[in-house]
């Protein structure tokens, strides 16, 4: 159980996903194709842009993309005979697709490093592939009915997988003078025992939660 279910307040605000913290430096600064012990999971001969370049060049973030590859695996593993493999696997593709537009952020390492170490904690959390504390389920404004639903996995960066209706959003741990705060997308998780306030969606109304059920 999270240490802060012990002690008393949740909050889910709204927010965006707000990555977790500074990466570690760089230790390489090979050229696309140099030899070297390390390399992505992805062939660097065949690196696509600006991001790919860096990935090839850098030896933490090409342990990353190894290390996203095995998670991938797994979940590829799992869904031979999921009727949605072929949206599991556009999905993919997607995250793809978004980790090079990296190239347009401000820092764009730190873009890189962030994606992966989410990306790699999304799947290990959706797919159950790591140990799970929960689920833990709050009724809001006092309403069994109006119910949000939190498991929390062992990832790095921790998460909270969410629930809330047909909803479901992944959130991350993220630093917090108290409590474990969690951000996702439009959802923020501010765990503090066993009362929350959550905000869900863009436009959503700040409600009170309280702990009512723990399932083993």
């Amino acid at each position: 159980m999270p240490s802060s279910l012990l002690t008393p307040v949740i909050i889910l605000a709204l927010g965006l996903a707000a990555g977790v913290a500074v990466g570690p430096a760089t230790c390489s600064a090979a050229g696309v194709g140099a030899d070297r012990s390390w390399a992505p999971a992805f062939d660097c001969d065949k690196a696509d842009g600006m991001v790919e370049e860096m990935i090839c060049a850098d030896s933490i973030l090409a342990a990353l993309d190894v290390e996203l590859d095995e998670v991938w695996q797994r979940v590829l593993a799992l869904s031979q005979e999921n009727p949605d493999l072929d949206m599991i696997r556009a999905e993919q593709r997607g995250w793809i697709k978004g980790r090079n537009e990296c190239w347009k952020s401000g820092d764009v390492r730190y873009c890189v490093w962030t994606t992966y170490k989410q990306r790699i904690a999304e799947l290990q959390a959706l797919w159950r592939l790591v140990p799970s504390d929960g689920p833990y389920f709050f009724a809001c404004d006092g309403n069994p009915a109006n119910e949000v639903v939190a498991t929390f996995y062992e990832t790095d960066p921790r998460v909270a997988v969410t629930e809330r209706g047909d909803q479901t959003v992944v959130a991350y741990l993220e630093p917090s003078q108290s409590g474990e705060r969690y951000e996702g997308r439009n959802v923020t998780f501010w765990l503090k025992g066993d009362v929350a306030l959550l905000v869900w969606g863009v436009d959503g109304d700040l409600m009170k939660c309280s702990l009512r059920l723990r399932r083993e």
